[in-house]
């Protein structure tokens, strides 16, 4: 679904920058790592206690493995991008997001200046608070929809965006903090924002926006975030409202398989978006989130909350 994404996660990635995938919020997923359970205390006091121990629990894996259903948390140490480089330009007052869709280009003087052809925000502003860190929000209709501080480190070599999503009017605001890897450097003169950079890592992001439950019928798939953003889809592609989605953009879902569902986004008549959600024998369910308007994929996976 289009977390905020572009809202194509603030879940998986915040969209700091203005709508490109790797800022773009399905951060998907800021994941947080999902816990590992020990299972202490079972020592080996009797064979005929340990294997009924194991049947059950092998049955019970079988029988939860076998259903999409249920609420679903992320692992953020399984979140993996492949894209081309943010590249951004910082330079005599004026910023540039040159891998923005479509690119953005404004005055960096922290007040708020008209963006055009973008879904989820008509606003934005950026401003420069020192030689290595800027501040940029974005509004939509008047309403501020999100907010970033972008802060380079004193290596110039790593890029860290703390950002707040507030996309979705009377939700709880989602928040966290990603990191990305220089790639290239900015002109002669430029800010150190300025260049190109890959993603890193998610460093941080609160569990709401990182949590999602599926549950498919015969003919629908239902999903639900507690991010405010919710739909009820019939599996025949027909694309149905996101409820809480600012944009008004929709879904359509498509079953794959019995434990396969790919899920197509809309905004603003284009789409946006394509998620394909797999329960894997393992009882992990595998999300691919890609952007066809620049190629990007992000993959990461889920375990039962």
């Amino acid at each position: 679904m289009v977390n905020s994404y572009d809202r194509s996660a603030y879940v998986l990635k915040p969209a700091c920058q203005g709508g490109r995938s790797s800022m773009n919020r399905s951060i998907v997923l800021g994941l947080a790592t999902v816990s590992i359970i020990a299972l202490a205390g079972c020592k080996e006091n009797s064979a005929t206690t340990n294997e009924t121990s194991v049947t059950t629990n092998t049955t019970t894996a079988t029988a939860t493995a076998g259903s999409i259903d249920g609420t679903w948390k992320g692992d953020v140490n399984s979140v993996k991008f492949e894209q081309k480089p943010d590249e951004f330009l910082l330079q005599n007052g004026k910023y540039d997001c040159k891998s923005c869709i479509p690119p953005v280009s404004l005055a960096a003087d922290g007040a708020y200046h008209a963006v055009a052809n973008h879904a989820y925000y008509d606003e934005e502003s950026v401003k420069v608070v020192d030689d290595k860190t800027v501040q940029q929000s974005t509004k939509l209709k008047g309403r501020e929809t999100g907010n970033s501080t972008l802060k380079v480190s004193p290596d110039g070599k790593t890029l860290t965006i703390d950002w707040t999503d507030m996309s979705v009017a009377n939700a709880k605001p989602n928040k966290g903090s990603f990191e990305e890897t220089r790639v290239a450097s900015g002109p002669a003169g430029s800010h150190a924002l300025s260049g190109s950079w890959t993603p890193a890592k998610i460093a941080s992001v609160n569990q709401e926006a990182i949590t999602l439950t599926l549950n498919a019928d015969a003919d629908m798939l239902h999903l639900s975030s507690p991010t405010g953003t919710s739909y009820d889809a019939k599996l025949d592609g027909t694309p149905s409202p996101i409820k809480g989605d600012p944009a008004g953009a929709t879904a359509s879902v498509k079953k794959l398989s019995d434990n396969s569902y790919q899920e197509t986004d809309t905004a603003g008549g284009k789409v946006v978006n394509v998620t394909t959600f797999t329960l894997g024998a393992d009882g992990k369910l595998t999300i691919v989130s890609q952007d066809p308007r620049n190629g990007s994929k992000t993959t990461w996976t889920a375990d039962r909350s």
